[in-house]
């Protein structure tokens, strides 16, 4: 047999070989959806007065067309917080007091905690979207798990749910930010839920 067609045919049987693993190594998560339903925990590590704080939290996020709604509760199960978002404001409401109202969540969520919880970022960090450094989107995937983002956070996704399917969703994602002007230090842990 000529060397050329040996050649020829080791490329095809290579080329073969490789579509037949390109699924798994090329999996990612599916498109982005405006319509979700998620449960989960979130521990978050951050400094008040100069002291380190921690607080672990469960979840409850549903997320609609131009509308998220996120229940926040104590592990026992209280409610601690409720926050909605739409295109025109952002409320959050803590109990025993009046609801507090403005344009921009991120901004609402510091002046109330004292620390940033990024909730306009969680609607893609929570889907494995996220834009990196220079300002482009990224996908993550098992084999891709890794960015830092252009406002200053380094994420890690660290499990994941249907790992082997063609879209794994994200189960475990580490969110961590060095201290940024004002902003101190913050580590944020988001453990979801398997759906049921």
């Amino acid at each position: 047999m000529p060397i050329t067609r040996r050649l020829t045919l080791f490329a095809l049987a290579a080329a073969l070989a490789g579509c037949a693993t390109a699924p798994a190594n090329r999996a990612t998560v599916g498109a982005y959806r405006d319509t979700i339903d998620l449960t989960g925990r979130m521990s978050v590590n951050y400094q008040k007065e100069g002291r380190p704080e921690a607080v672990t939290v469960n979840f409850n996020w549903i997320q609609r067309p131009g509308r998220v709604d996120v229940s926040v509760a104590s592990q026992l199960g209280q409610t601690v917080a409720e926050i909605n978002v739409t295109p025109q404001e952002a409320t959050l409401t803590l109990p025993n007091q009046p609801p507090r109202v403005a344009s921009d969540i991120d901004t609402l969520t510091y002046q109330a905690l004292g620390w940033e919880l990024p909730v306009s970022a969680l609607r893609d960090w929570l889907q494995g979207f996220a834009n990196d450094a220079q300002g482009q989107r990224f996908v993550a995937s098992p084999a891709n798990n890794s960015v830092f983002t252009r406002d200053g956070w380094r994420l890690r996704f660290v499990s994941w749910l249907g790992e082997n399917s063609a879209h794994p969703r994200p189960r475990v994602i580490y969110a961590e930010r060095g201290t940024m002007g004002n902003s101190d230090a913050l580590e944020i842990r988001i453990v979801i839920d398997p759906e049921t």
